[in-house]
């Protein structure tokens, strides 16, 4: 919204059906500080519908839309009636790669924060981790004494550090994809099951899940599962890490941890992702580009590159007298 509003444009903005409570209390607060009626609309409604509807309208010149590819893909469809210019930051599967000189106990802080904030429910979460040969059990062993650490519970607890799925329908989809991945043969190191004890049976609770010794033909392996899951590979030295890495339809973010600042430059330039790190995870600029490769978007927001995907650019030419062509002979 703050870079489309800053071109100069005016916005209609539909927030997910099951999650619009944010966004409703930002349009009170815009309407507290004076914003001018008609600058800023909110509309309410399914995907299906609402969301088609500004897709497929002639009255809408450009979308900028944040969700899954499946629906993206929809989008790009439904906005081909008149051409219109979008922004799509869609799904990913982004890696972790972990090297074995750095110290355990740091990256095995920023695993788990990588795929457990918000239950797994971030389109950049580090849900590929993928750790050298040789401290490959050392970190697995490390990694689900910790997660089974995490306090699981209602977000308004201040002790609390991971909630819930967004909607029951959501937690048993990826209730599914932990099944597929035993069904697969990866193994479950811990978690794996819906959390209902101390009251949680009263929302959509997810134990914090880990699956190692993970290949890259596994539907858990490929498919975004949007939800605490991780899984775990191992890799052999810096060519194996970057091609399983790369292995992938998506290529929204990733990141590698390693003292070597060098090799760690050299990865994260091969590494096919629109946003990485180096030695953290999840930090993110409000003035750097924001967005993704291949099956995880198009364009990208945030930072100055944001801004000009809200602009049009015009080319003017100015001759102060005009004078003939002189092509012609007569």
């Amino acid at each position: 919204m703050a870079p489309a509003l800053a071109a100069g444009n005016t916005i209609v903005i539909k927030p997910a059906e099951i999650t619009p409570a944010s966004v409703v209390r930002m349009f009170e607060i815009m309407g507290e500080v004076g914003l001018p009626a008609g600058v800023a609309n909110l509309v309410l409604g399914p995907g299906a519908t609402v969301g088609n509807e500004l897709a497929e309208s002639h009255d809408v010149d450009k979308i900028a839309f944040i969700g899954g590819t499946t629906t993206g893909q929809s989008i790009m469809r439904a906005a081909a009636g008149n051409m219109k210019k979008m922004t799509l930051e869609l799904g990913g599967k982004s890696p972790l790669i972990v090297f074995d000189d750095v110290d355990l106990e740091t990256a095995v802080d920023h695993a788990l924060f990588g795929i457990f904030h918000n239950a797994g429910q971030v389109c950049s979460a580090a849900s590929r981790l993928l750790v050298q040969e040789s401290m490959y059990d050392r970190f697995i062993d490390r990694l689900a004494e910790r997660a089974n650490k995490i306090v699981v519970g209602n977000g308004k607890s201040e002790s609390v550090e991971m909630g819930p799925l967004a909607s029951e329908s959501h937690m048993n989809k990826v209730l599914d994809s932990i099944k597929y991945g035993k069904e697969e043969g990866a193994r479950l190191v811990c978690g794996g099951n819906r959390l209902t004890a101390n009251g949680l049976d009263k929302g959509y609770f997810i134990a914090p899940t880990i699956f190692a010794d993970c290949n890259g033909n596994m539907r858990i392996v490929r498919e975004e599962i949007f939800g605490p899951v991780l899984i775990v590979q191992p890799f052999t030295d810096e060519e194996d890490a970057i091609h399983k890495a790369n292995d992938t339809i998506y290529g929204l973010a990733g990141a590698v941890f390693t003292e070597d600042i060098d090799r760690a430059k050299r990865v994260i330039h091969r590494l096919r992702a629109g946003i990485t790190w180096i030695n953290s995870y999840h930090q993110a600029y409000t003035d750097s580009p924001w967005g993704g490769y291949k099956q995880s978007g198009i364009g990208r927001a945030l930072g100055s590159d944001g801004l000009k995907h809200f602009m049009e650019t015009k080319q003017i030419n100015i001759h102060r007298h005009a004078k003939p062509v002189g092509w012609y002979a007569n």
